[in-house]
């Protein structure tokens, strides 16, 4: 009776603590990422709103396995001012709508330009501006100001940003840029993180979550 007992004690304990463990090992929540398919960075010359360079990547085969893919250098003239904006669409949700309403007549002729050509994640990244912060590293000496190589790998490092959230930390929608001297293939790279649920801090880096994109373009100055 004894070693009867002492088992079905010994099952009863050992069900209560797998039960236990398996309620701890349920994974965290994943974060929701906005789904990326074209990113354009748009710099325009402070002083000449005629001069603008763009560069692109895009994402060609949509939910696939393939990631954005660079499409252009980022050459800038040496000692300027330059103003960086983003172009950031989802043109998934576009070719979705497009196909649901293929046989419905169109009613609005006077749709904005960013609702032809896809989702503008752009938009609603500055809806949820508390939940995301662009990070930046660059060749040495690209530029005269900001100085250095970027935050990407020391938050505190300086980078012109001119946009801030309801909580006074910075964005990156929109950033400002002076070049130095001539470079030939350079780096400029851009990361996008996603950090909701009050991870974006005064503390947070690069590291703090998870990235919408990370993208690294050549740089010429000249």
């Amino acid at each position: 009776m004894f070693k009867r007992s002492s088992i079905a004690l010994f099952a009863i304990s050992t069900f209560a603590f797998t039960s236990c463990d398996d309620s701890e090992d349920i994974p965290p929540e994943e974060h929701d990422h906005e789904t990326i398919t074209d990113v354009k960075l748009i710099f325009t010359n402070t002083q000449d709103a005629n001069d603008v360079v763009t560069a692109s990547a895009q994402d060609e085969d949509g939910e696939g396995v393939k990631p954005l893919e660079i499409k252009d250098e980022i050459t800038l003239d040496a000692n300027k001012t330059y103003k960086l904006t983003y172009e950031i669409l989802n043109t998934l949700a576009h070719d979705h709508d497009e196909h649901e309403e293929e046989e419905e007549e169109e009613e609005h002729h006077d749709e904005e330009e960013h609702e032809e050509h896809g989702e503008d994640i752009g938009a609603e990244i500055l809806e949820e501006d508390d939940e995301h912060q662009f990070f930046y590293a660059f060749t040495e000496g690209a530029f005269s100001d900001p100085t250095g190589d970027g935050n990407i790998d020391n938050a505190s490092d300086p980078i012109n940003y001119d946009d801030k959230d309801e909580n006074d930390l910075p964005v990156g929608l929109q950033t400002t840029w002076t070049t130095s001297e001539a470079l030939n293939r350079g780096e400029f790279r851009v990361r996008l993180m996603h950090q909701p649920s009050g991870l974006k801090t005064e503390t947070s880096t690069a590291e703090t979550s998870d990235p919408d994109f990370d993208l690294t373009f050549v740089l010429n100055i000249q």
